[in-house]
């Protein structure tokens, strides 16, 4: 009788675990959304956001506008800091509670 050799079956190499992801996000502070409504960056189309990544900010200051019931609300900060992270893109609804910026405290 003709033997048949047995199939060979592929091991895989045991991987080093993966890095865990890196979370750039420690240490920031949330500014979150007070209301439902529609952000806005800024004041009017045709001048500069009242923030942009690495503003710098101090507590008090407007760092957008939410439009809730035709009525243009100032949002302002809480805290003095630099702005890392905008997560919201002008003309986005937002929800209450909603983070919209990321800040690293001064």
């Amino acid at each position: 009788p003709a033997s048949q050799a047995a199939p060979s079956i592929a091991v895989p190499e045991p991987q080093p675990p993966a890095e865990a992801a890196v979370d750039d996000t420690a240490g920031l502070v949330p500014i979150q959304s007070p209301m439902v409504g529609t952000f806005y960056a800024a004041s009017s189309p045709d001048i500069d956001d009242f923030v942009k990544i690495g503003s710098t900010i101090n507590a008090g200051d407007v760092v957008c506008l939410i439009e809730a019931m035709k009525i243009f609300n100032e949002i302002k900060s809480e805290m003095g800091g630099t702005i890392q992270k905008i997560l919201v893109n002008n003309g986005d609804s937002v929800e209450f509670g909603q983070d919209m910026f990321l800040v690293k405290p001064s």
